[in-house]
């Protein structure tokens, strides 16, 4: 029997090469069973303090490096030209509000989609660095002596605590392309960790992800029978690891064998007049950090629409760097706001036609926002005392603005929000429990978030 044994974990060991992500090597091993007791544990788990839904998502479209409020959601036309730049404002479908003259497609559908125009972080300056941001933004906390580093879960790593067990088939939490820092799982461990799609949407070249491949000789018909002989493995001198794999187990290696996840990630099989009309624009000066070159990551906003459908139920899509500290008009103007135009407005309306918008909160925003003052080298740099962020779906009105900035687009003039409070909405938006305290490595509890309230003003 002890050959059998060792048997039954070469043969499950042989299943994934992948190294981070949902399904790692060895998981679906006999050796090491980390999603079937994720399973085992979450089904024993006691209910959670509040109901949640199974169907609703959520997509946050990350504008890392900090979007401009002025040349974007918040114009100031009647300040001096130092501090409204050079794009005018343009009127948009719903009266009275305005948004930059580069963005005439969202300014179309204002009516489905609306602006926070008064967020504020509370404890950081302008010197902060986009790490810091980043942390407060995803977590709620603010960041430890290394930035980069999560000392706090992600609310993504928090969906995925409390709603994986909802739908086995599918990772709960995804990042497009991989992690950027405060999208981490810290102390919940790996179990909670992202699922990083690693291949990128913007790359040239067929989409295929790595983490949804089997081990060389190993394919879904012997996939069959590693299940089948773990079937046959009842013989009660088996060890105590081998006994209870049970529907666990099963789920587990349906993962891979359905070819849900693996259609959900196809990113090939959409129509090429959609992926065209999210754009394929080339970089813009991609070799030159300080020209802020971005990736084509309108495909990657597509992918998300792909996975929320398909039941993952917070996306998080990295659309850096918006970081405009030189020739920032001459950046936004020639690659950053025609493209987000083009692949937001698009973004919106297949999402509505697919009759997703109604189940998936999308919350666009980024880690802080840009100074009033352009700076000497027709830039604008780091900015937390005030920023702007758009929210569409999951129940959001549209054609609304929430908040105002003050002539100058410095401070929060009335109803000031923190990035606290977005993070309550997406909480409340996807049914999480956010007084649940969980207990980090040194069994000190933590709450999943220490404040905020939904922003009842959306909806």
């Amino acid at each position: 029997m002890a050959g059998t044994n060792k048997r039954a974990c070469d043969e499950f060991n042989l299943l994934s090469h992948t190294r981070r992500g949902f399904i790692k090597a060895g998981s679906l091993g006999m050796c090491g069973l980390a999603l079937p007791q994720l399973l085992r544990q979450e089904a024993l788990a006691s209910a959670l303090g509040k109901p949640v839904n199974r169907e609703k998502s959520v997509i946050i479209l990350w504008m890392r490096g900090g979007p401009s409020q002025h040349d974007m959601w918040d114009p100031k036309p009647d300040a001096p030209v130092e501090i409204r730049g050079e794009f005018k404002p343009i009127a948009t479908s719903v009266p009275g509000i305005q948004v930059s003259e580069l963005l005439p497609k969202t300014a179309k559908i204002m009516h489905k989609w609306s602006i926070i125009r008064s967020l504020a972080h509370r404890s950081i300056d302008g010197n902060v660095g986009h790490s810091d941001g980043d942390q407060i933004c995803f977590t709620g906390y603010p960041s430890g002596p290394s930035p980069d580093t999560n000392v706090m879960p992600s609310c993504g790593s928090h969906a995925a605590k409390q709603l994986q067990h909802l739908n086995t088939a599918m990772p709960a939490y995804v990042m497009i392309p991989k992690n950027v820092p405060g999208t981490g799982s810290a102390w919940l461990g790996k179990s909670y960790a992202a699922f990083e799609t690693l291949a990128d949407p913007a790359a040239t070249g067929p989409f295929k992800i790595p983490n949804f491949t089997f081990a060389d000789g190993v394919d879904a018909g012997r996939l069959g029978e590693r299940k089948a002989l773990l079937d046959t493995l009842n013989n009660p001198d088996l060890a105590e690891s081998m006994k209870n794999l049970g529907d666990y187990q099963n789920q587990a290696l349906g993962i891979l064998s359905s070819g849900k996840a693996r259609a959900a990630f196809d990113l090939d099989s959409e129509p090429q007049s959609l992926r065209d009309r999210y754009g394929f624009m080339p970089a813009f000066d991609p070799g030159d950090p300080q020209r802020c070159g971005a990736p084509n990551w309108a495909q990657r906003m597509l992918l998300s629409r792909r996975l929320v459908e398909a039941g993952v139920r917070m996306v998080t899509v990295d659309l850096r760097w918006w970081d405009f500290h030189k020739q920032g008009f001459d950046s936004q103007k020639r690659g950053f706001l025609p493209r987000w135009d083009m692949a937001y407005s698009a973004f919106i309306e297949d999402m509505e036609s697919r009759g997703l918008l109604e189940n998936t909160l999308v919350v666009a925003w980024g880690e802080f926002g840009r100074t009033p003052v352009i700076n000497k080298d027709a830039g604008r740099d780091h900015w937390p005392y005030v920023m702007s962020a758009a929210f569409a779906g999951g129940g959001v009105k549209g054609g609304r603005v929430i908040g105002s900035s003050d002539a100058k687009g410095a401070v929060p003039k009335d109803n000031r929000k923190l990035p606290h409070d977005v993070l309550a909405t997406i909480y409340s938006h996807l049914g999480i429990d956010t007084k649940a305290a969980y207990l980090d490595h040194t069994g000190r509890p933590h709450v999943v978030l220490p404040e905020g309230s939904k922003i009842e003003e959306l909806f």
